[in-house]
């Protein structure tokens, strides 16, 4: 006798159901030319449901589940009814731009749950995220080391509210902003998800969760980013900022797709990193006179050089606050903008509306300006403009990809520059790299060994006498302790190197512009290199011989 189990017949109708509904939705998205949303995976926003009360929603049909400053994303049933057109209606009169994907009553249905959760609701709004009052501030009192992060993070994944994957979100960048973290990572493996945050320049490893929790993650930075939500196959660059009342703080969003999903990284721009007095960038005493020497004349052309992350940017804002009065006009052609300077004209540079470096600089030149600041000089002819305004009575700064600051004169030869107007125009070169600081609390003295002092000695042996350390025994070593979150090292600083254009550099450059030669003709000018700044400041206990060493090379 077969006997019939009702209740299993009817679930596996009912998935059987919901199958179909959702192939056909996807086929009728297709028609209408919407993109189909399924929103399972998705954290469904609050704030976004706010928009339209839950008996209209249901009604029409539809569901606000996503919002980002005046756009909102709704998911709705059917495109053509009148209850959904008077629902959209609504909310264009109100301002809203509206994004349309179509979805199944199943979706629907998960979005219209949440509406029993609006009264706990954080708010987000004008693609800004307000954690001043719940996520930062918890993150102040509680997050003070790198291990306090996980307790926090582990509480929020585990946790059963209906929005905490917005708190995760919150929780994450509030720990970053209380870190002083410049990077956030979230990387994820075949079985897990990796989450790192870049502390003064190196990634620490904070914790790993499962990757249904990334899933939703992934979709809140996207939605608070501006991305697609559905892109999953192609690079994604988004932004949004987080106001905390007394600054905001800018966050750029990367997403990357990989082997196991999408790699997101969000960079932290905060106006603080950036607000650096150019007495305290760490430069050398005969450098920073050079420096302050050369920034005051009316013409001229500063390089700095460095790889990526290196405080170009941050050496190069330096300048402009020094010399910023309100009697001189500083425009800037930046790619992108990184901070905003007040006083100051900052354009950005947009490959897809024809606007580059080139374009930036002519029509710069047009405004009448006395410094012009270029993000970068990649090509001949941004390089042949920025030279030109130099020689015409402009102070321009920029930057360029070189190793040290000898290599900036046979560089811009390479880019097709006369020789004997690279010298008439620059200045200044500079190089410089960025180390870790030794924590003031923990750094422990030990002695230098023979062949350590012998090989200091070599280095130092052409900076002039008054340059000379009064320490040459002694150097200091990280330990580790909470004040520095175990690392040894807190915070970071400049190592540089500059070469003026003199007579000898002049000369050199017209006759044989290498790299080695010019160290050479460079060497009377008595300013540190960068092996012997970076030494100098192993001397004073501010690095480590193993920090100095990870970032220059000390053989060569």
């Amino acid at each position: 006798m077969v006997t019939f189990d009702d209740e299993k017949e009817e679930r596996e109708l009912a998935d059987v159901k919901e199958s179909e509904e959702e192939d056909l939705i996807q086929f009728l998205a297709e028609k209408h030319g919407l993109p189909y949303i399924n929103l399972f995976p998705l954290s469904i926003e609050n704030d976004a449901l706010r928009l339209v009360n839950e008996a209209d929603a249901r009604a029409a049909k539809l569901a606000p589940f996503a919002i980002n400053g005046k756009k909102v994303d709704v998911a709705i049933f059917t495109p053509n009814t009148t209850t959904v057109q008077a629902a959209l209606q609504k909310l264009t009169a109100a301002g809203y731009a509206v994004d349309l994907y179509l979805t199944s009553t199943k979706s629907l249905n998960k979005a219209w749950s949440h509406y029993q959760e609006i009264s706990h609701a954080t708010v987000s709004h004008a693609g800004t995220v307000d954690m001043s009052v719940n996520a930062v501030k918890e993150a102040a009192t509680n997050i003070k080391h790198l291990a306090d992060v996980i307790p926090q993070i582990e509480a929020v994944i585990s946790s059963k509210e209906q929005n905490r994957i917005s708190r995760l979100v919150e929780t994450i960048l509030g720990a970053a902003i209380a870190l002083d973290a410049s990077d956030i990572h979230i990387e994820p493996e075949e079985s897990f998800v990796q989450l790192r945050l870049r502390l003064d320049g190196i990634l620490q490893e904070v914790l790993k969760f499962d990757r249904a929790t990334y899933a939703l993650v992934n979709s809140r930075i996207k939605i608070l980013s501006g991305l697609k939500l559905n892109l999953k196959e192609e690079a994604q660059d988004g932004r949004f900022s987080i106001d905390l009342g007394d600054k905001a703080i800018e966050i750029r969003t990367s997403l990357l797709p990989g082997a196991y999903g999408e790699s997101i990284v969000l960079r932290l721009l905060d106006p603080k990193s950036i607000s650096v007095p150019l007495e305290s960038l760490g430069m050398h005493p005969l450098l920073l006179a050079a420096v302050e020497k050369e920034i005051a004349k009316p013409n001229g052309m500063l390089l700095t050089t460095g790889p990526t992350g290196s405080g170009k940017t941050t050496t190069l804002y330096a300048f402009l606050r020094k010399i910023h009065v309100p009697g001189v006009k500083i425009i800037t052609i930046e790619d992108p903008i990184e901070y905003h300077l007040p006083g100051i004209t900052q354009t950005q540079v947009e490959v897809a509306k024809h606007y580059t470096f080139v374009s930036g600089l002519r029509a710069a030149l047009r405004q009448d300006p006395d410094v012009i600041m270029v993000g970068e000089i990649r090509d001949e002819e941004t390089a042949a403009i920025a030279i030109n305004a130099s020689l015409t009575g402009h102070l321009v700064f920029s930057t360029l990809h070189t190793n040290n600051a000898a290599g900036t004169f046979p560089r811009l030869i390479d880019l097709g520059v006369n020789a004997k107007t690279i010298s008439s125009a620059i200045t200044l070169a500079m190089a410089q790299r960025l180390v870790r600081k030794l924590c003031p609390v923990c750094k422990k003295e030990t002695s230098i060994s023979f062949a350590g002092a012998s090989r200091f000695e070599k280095i130092l042996a052409s900076l002039p006498a008054d340059a000379q350390p009064e320490n040459k025994t002694k150097m200091w070593i990280p330990v580790g302790c909470d004040k520095c979150n175990k690392t040894g090292y807190k915070g970071r600083t400049g190592v540089y190197e500059a070469i003026r254009a003199d007579e000898r550099i002049e000369k050199v450059v017209r006759e044989n512009p290498s790299g080695r030669e010019i160290e050479n003709a460079a060497r009377p000018q008595g300013i540190p290199n960068m092996m012997q700044d970076g030494i100098l400041k192993v001397l004073t206990g501010i690095t480590s011989l193993e920090e100095l060493e990870r970032v220059i090379n000390l053989e060569s």
